[in-house]
């Protein structure tokens, strides 16, 4: 991940620019099999913010026909780690300690939308929160995942 300081700068309406090769590297792998399977795009890319759109087709249902929660609770933990390691950057890496996902709409088909955004990023933690709409906007799911900053060992 880039550091912080390599960051793109804000733009005139004082967002971020989307562009980060390594975020973008990441998404054009497809992010591993699940990744693929449910055609995961990278939406929106800023300091305070990470929004992906993905797809529920039967290939990530679970034996009743919906979403399995186990999907909901991958991207809330992928979209946390992809917002707080391209925030601690070259420092060292983040890895999940705790991801706590809760479902509040069954989906069986469709185009979702999930974003993150930081609720605290410290010295040695940070916390994240992920909400996932359907097309209408209805809250979907929303977790939120606790990272471990881990520095980079001294040489």
């Amino acid at each position: 991940m880039t550091s912080p300081a390599q960051q793109p700068g804000p733009t005139s309406d004082g967002s971020t620019a989307t562009a980060d090769p390594d975020v973008e590297a990441m998404f054009s792998t497809g992010l591993g099999v699940l990744g693929r399977a449910i055609d995961l795009t990278l939406d929106e890319l800023s300091d305070d913010r990470l929004e992906v759109s993905w797809t529920v087709t039967p290939d990530v249902h679970q034996p009743n026909g919906i979403l399995h929660g186990g999907v909901h609770c991958w991207i809330v933990e992928t979209v946390a780690s992809i917002g707080g390691a391209r925030w601690f950057g070259d420092r060292g890496v983040v890895v999940g300690v705790s991801n706590q996902t809760d479902f509040f709409r069954a989906v069986t088909a469709g185009r979702l939308t999930s974003v993150g955004t930081p609720v605290h990023r410290g010295r040695s933690q940070q916390l994240w929160d992920v909400e996932t709409r359907d097309a209408d906007d209805r809250l979907v799911a929303r977790g939120q995942v606790r990272l471990q900053n881990l520095a980079k060992p001294a040489r």
